[in-house]
């Protein structure tokens, strides 16, 4: 009776997600802007704008965004969040505070979680999130050589521990 549709549906190539963390936004920073691309984004301050994430966004217990339209591959909500959210997975912690409408394939709270909005679940959610512009080859090849580059570390003095002693011979008088 509620069987889902289990014939593959055809898609563009698909778009890898970054399951961790690769930028903090601390908590004691307030941000007016945008945030796209690629990579997963903690917020744990404040901020305000839009959000067009490859990959996922956490916004922390202290963290507190304002945004039209949230766009990422999974959202977790330990914080709170004004505006509509289009995602993958969302996932609402107990301590979460969600306003605004839903758009995702899997949805998962915690008792005490909080959403003010409608939810709509879909068989696949379209991000509409632009490509990041690939590296050039000639910025692979610099990026190759440095990495293939050895680095050179002098010879150092030595270091006396301070745990020897140290001995001075006495010049023999003649």
């Amino acid at each position: 009776m509620f069987k889902r549709n289990t014939t593959p549906t055809e898609t563009s190539q698909p778009v890898q997600a970054v399951e961790r963390i690769t930028s903090v936004l601390g908590s004691g920073v307030i941000w007016h802007g945008s945030i796209n691309g690629s990579g997963g984004v903690r917020i744990e301050g404040a901020f305000e704008g839009e959000i067009a994430l490859r990959g996922m966004l956490v916004v922390g217990e202290t963290g507190r965004v304002t945004c039209q339209n949230v766009r990422a591959n999974t959202v977790i909500v330990a914080g709170a969040v004004r505006g509509n959210i289009t995602t993958q997975k969302l996932e609402i912690r107990s301590s979460g505070r969600v306003w605004g409408d839903v758009v995702t394939t899997a949805f998962v709270t915690e008792e005490g979680a909080f959403l003010r909005g409608q939810i709509r679940m879909e068989e696949s959610v379209e991000l509409n999130i632009e490509p990041t512009p690939e590296t050039t080859p000639s910025e692979a090849a610099v990026e190759e050589s440095i990495a293939q580059t050895q680095i050179q570390i002098p010879e150092s003095t030595p270091v006396i521990d301070s745990t020897q002693k140290m001995t001075r011979k006495k010049k023999s008088e003649s």
